[in-house]
């Protein structure tokens, strides 16, 4: 690995050792694993997905393959924790949203906060598409971690029109899921990844606006 590849996993991973040279110190079982995923996402992200292996992992971390094999099993398996995780964190800030906003505010913040999110981290890391085609092409447990995120959160924001008297609707997990369906064309990462910034945020404006006419009408239930 070049100067430059090292400095980068050097500001991204805390692989501190205990002052003795090749000797790492103790860590607990979830440290291990919490480095072993900082270092794969900090080479992933800097070299691509295809080009590092599990021994690249190991070496930059000083410990050998099959310690990393004794935490995840495959790269797959790597690159599926790593989202997971980034998941939990998008989570996080969806919680976030204004709870006092009308239903449909909170559903346009919602999809666009996200899009705009998805867009700059393909920009900032474009090696960062390619593992997000590995968590589609293998169906890995991720995906459908971010689906029940989503359709969990957009239920909550229909109910919350529901109980402001401006959307009807009955059975409110069936319309969620078919929301987040009809989102996915501005929120999944490969439908907007080579799309122009412009078109995508009309395209959210005018996804989010039918939803909400769909919600709003007495049909609906």
């Amino acid at each position: 690995m070049d100067r430059a590849s090292r400095a980068y996993v050097s500001d991204h991973v805390s692989t501190a050792t205990d002052g003795v040279a090749g000797k790492r110190p103790r860590r607990s079982a979830d440290e291990t694993r919490a480095e072993i995923l900082n270092t794969a996402e900090a080479l992933f992200r800097s070299h691509g997905y295809a080009s590092v292996t599990i021994a690249d992992i190991a070496a930059e971390l000083g410990m050998s393959p099959a310690n990393v094999f004794k935490h995840f099993r495959t790269k797959s398996s790597l690159v599926d924790a790593i989202a997971t995780r980034s998941i939990e964190k998008t989570l996080q800030v969806l919680k976030t949203l204004d709870g006092k906003a009308p239903a449909s505010q909170r559903l346009f913040t919602l999809a666009h906060d996200l899009m705009q999110s998805h867009l700059k981290k393909i920009e900032e890391a474009p090696y960062i598409f390619e593992m997000i085609l590995v968590t589609v092409r293998e169906e890995l447990d991720c995906g459908e971690r971010f689906q029940e995120i989503m359709i969990e959160t957009i239920s909550q924001i229909i109910q919350a029109g529901v109980d402001e008297g401006t959307y009807f609707v009955v059975d409110v997990d069936r319309f969620a899921q078919a929301a987040f369906n009809a989102l996915a064309c501005v929120i999944h990462p490969v439908m907007i990844a080579n799309e122009k910034a412009d078109i995508l945020a009309t395209r959210c404006r005018e996804v989010v606006a039918l939803i909400d006419a769909a919600l709003r009408s007495p049909l609906a239930k």
